[in-house]
């Protein structure tokens, strides 16, 4: 992956006031230690216990949560096991909030924007609850406020639906043309690009690049340290 450049960078910046930051990746680690796997074999347990099913999940999906919950709500649309499920993936992510590691430079990274100037919010399919929890241990939860915007009961207002993107632009007082999103995964590109905002790809390995590389052209940096360098001490957001 070719990096950007640092003009590139400072003038994807200039041209925002706001910005939305997906939350497990850009932010965290979430599953650093109460692992992903783990969680999603859970998942299927649970279901498999009581109502001896299995849910299908789409092919290399079977240790992400999300794609389970949805394969669930898929199925069994309406039905309590979805609510049953979404609460247990709750407190799953709330444990993982615990021992969640933060991205390198993430928290400079949101304490500078903020300083200078951008509204910032989180968009991510995780619980509000477990950002809530993660941002308070880091003493980072001044700076989203009320602009935590996260999983809904309703399984299909998950990205790449941008349900949760234009909560954030309603409640900043934001337009998509103003507004940047960074993200990891094809999810986020597609709910960013569906309302016109503009997109930053973090892709800090290999596998996070080719994913992000098969779905669109966009910037991506392979770590947070650039964009934090590209936040410059004179800049003001008006």
């Amino acid at each position: 992956m070719t990096e950007p450049r640092a003009t590139d960078l400072r003038d994807l910046l200039a041209a925002v006031k706001c910005v939305l930051l997906d939350f497990d990746g850009p932010v965290c680690q979430l599953f650093a230690r109460h692992t992903a796997p783990a969680v999603a074999a859970e998942l299927r347990d649970w279901i498999q216990q009581r109502f001896h099913d299995e849910v299908p999940v789409p092919e290399g999906s079977v240790d992400d949560p999300h794609a389970i919950l949805s394969a669930a709500d898929d199925r069994h649309r309406g039905s309590e096991l979805v609510g049953h499920l979404e609460e247990l993936l709750t407190a799953e992510e709330l444990r993982a909030s615990v021992t969640a590691h933060p991205t390198k430079d993430a928290n400079r990274l949101i304490r500078r924007l903020s300083a200078v100037g951008f509204r910032l919010a989180i968009t991510t399919n995780n619980s509000a609850r477990a950002v809530r929890s993660y941002l308070d241990r880091e003493g980072l939860t001044d700076f989203f406020g009320e602009h935590v915007h996260g999983r809904m009961p309703d399984p299909r207002l998950l990205k790449p639906n941008p349900d949760c993107l234009r909560r954030a632009l309603e409640t900043t007082g934001s337009t998509a043309e103003e507004s940047l999103m960074i993200g990891d995964s094809p999810a986020d590109y597609e709910a960013a690009k569906e309302l016109g905002v503009r997109f930053l790809g973090y892709a800090r390995n290999q596998a996070k690049r080719r994913r992000l590389e098969a779905v669109g052209e966009m910037l991506k940096v392979s770590s947070l340290g650039q964009l934090l360098d590209a936040v410059e001490p004179g800049l003001r957001v008006e």
